[in-house]
């Protein structure tokens, strides 16, 4: 459970006691004493919070704030990243959540680095959920988005069910993006990005084949980081809550 939503109306002023799967999300979210959380209500109302107290078996919110508006978009994004170097990735878990992403899958595609090449040079890999959280509490999101485990391209494929919006950017050719976003308006999309190198063409037809549309962001070549930070802003201003 990566979201505190209460089966009550809360009010601001309000005391919360915290137990069971709710003080696990609020675990989950890195809850400690003294810090600042988003919870819903049953109407779906997003307030703000400050844990006075903590033990093993239940904590205590104070409630402070409310917000105007759902913290959340209406929009699932699924963020489907090929591994980058360096500390890409990282930069990506963090700017992909301030813009409301529900989950990041990192894979392996052919021209990227694996875990295994990464992971010698610097252990990383076992702090991107914790950079999820983190850039939550930052951004007051109510809901954490799941960094999936490392993949294989095909087993990401897999990932992607269903009649879904299924983007995948390509420099070499594709439709355009407003094309794209005119069909049916999704409540869920799927966006592959690649490494630096691109994806190779046995790649994109696997990817087309399980009913991706491949995608040009302009004439310009962009890193894999800009490439996924870009994408996921426009489809929240065109479809979602940026707007």
């Amino acid at each position: 459970m990566d979201r505190i939503v209460l089966n009550r109306k809360i009010n601001r002023g309000d005391e919360l006691q915290m137990k069971g799967p709710l003080l696990e999300a609020l675990c989950f979210q890195g809850g400690r004493v003294g810090h600042l959380v988003t919870v819903t209500d049953s109407g779906g109302n997003d307030f703000r919070g400050r844990i006075l107290w903590l033990s093993q078996t239940e904590a205590s919110i104070y409630i402070f704030d409310t917000f105007s508006s759902p913290t959340e978009s209406s929009l699932e994004i699924i963020l489907l990243q090929a591994l980058p170097e360096k500390e890409r990735m990282e930069l990506i878990i963090q700017k992909a959540t301030e813009l409301g992403v529900s989950t990041i899958l990192p894979f392996k595609s052919e021209r990227s680095i694996s875990l295994e090449e990464r992971e010698a040079k610097q252990r990383k890999a076992h702090r991107w959920q914790e950079i999820a959280v983190k850039a939550v509490q930052q951004s007051r999101r109510a809901k954490v988005p799941r960094v999936g485990p490392y993949c294989s391209f095909q087993e990401a494929l897999k990932i992607c069910e269903g009649e879904n919006l299924k983007i995948l950017l390509w420099e070499k050719e594709g439709e355009n993006l407003k094309d794209a976003l005119r069909r049916s308006p999704p409540q869920k999309v799927y966006v592959m990005v690649g490494p630096e190198g691109g994806f190779t063409e046995e790649e994109v037809k696997l990817a087309k084949d399980e009913g991706f549309i491949p995608v040009k962001l302009g004439q310009r070549i962009l890193r894999t980081e800009t490439a996924a930070i870009t994408l996921v802003g426009i489809l929240q201003y065109q479809l979602g809550d940026l707007g």
